[in-house]
């Protein structure tokens, strides 16, 4: 019976098994749409705005997602697995360099309200938790920048919920 109890509790410390999201961003799994990370990193910009189910798992969040009731919800257990496996972070650094290259390639955004501001607030958000707030941070830079080199046509209220996501994470 002491065998049985070491295995417990072996078992209770050791790696939870790997869920259908940190499958997807260890290159394992598939979205809700059946499609792999890399294939998600590798559409291109009318992609990436064409389509609005990727987000949540290139970028999840501890609530359910409201455009996406499929998507799937961050976990703490996922948070820290991800800020503990290199390879999980090149995944979200990846998908941040991406969606960084699409707002800096892109002007469609650029308007007093739009989708994509959701958008922005989810990566904000996301790659803080996952990353931490300096990832956040210069991903929140790039936009403000972006938008104010086309006269800041982007509406006062998405601009603060980007600020609130960025003053709500915690620092590092």
């Amino acid at each position: 019976m002491a065998g049985v109890t070491c295995y417990y509790a072996v078992m209770a410390t050791s790696t939870p098994a790997r869920t259908a999201l940190l499958g997807f961003l260890a290159g394992e799994g598939r979205d809700g749409a059946g499609r792999t990370l890399e294939e998600v990193l590798a559409f291109d910009d009318r992609a990436i705005e064409r389509h609005h189910d990727f987000i949540q798992w290139l970028f999840p969040l501890p609530e359910p997602s409201g455009a996406n009731p499929a998507a799937p919800v961050l976990t703490a257990a996922e948070i820290a697995a991800v800020r503990a496996d290199p390879g999980l972070q090149a995944a979200i650094k990846r998908a941040l360099q991406r969606m960084s290259a699409f707002y800096a390639a892109t002007s469609h955004w650029l308007v007093p309200d739009d989708h994509n501001h959701l958008r922005i607030t989810r990566i904000i958000r996301s790659s803080g938790l996952l990353l931490g707030r300096e990832a956040a941070e210069q991903f929140y830079r790039l936009v403000l920048a972006r938008n104010a080199s086309t006269a800041s046509p982007v509406s006062e209220r998405s601009r603060q919920f980007w600020r609130t996501a960025l003053d709500g994470l915690p620092s590092d």
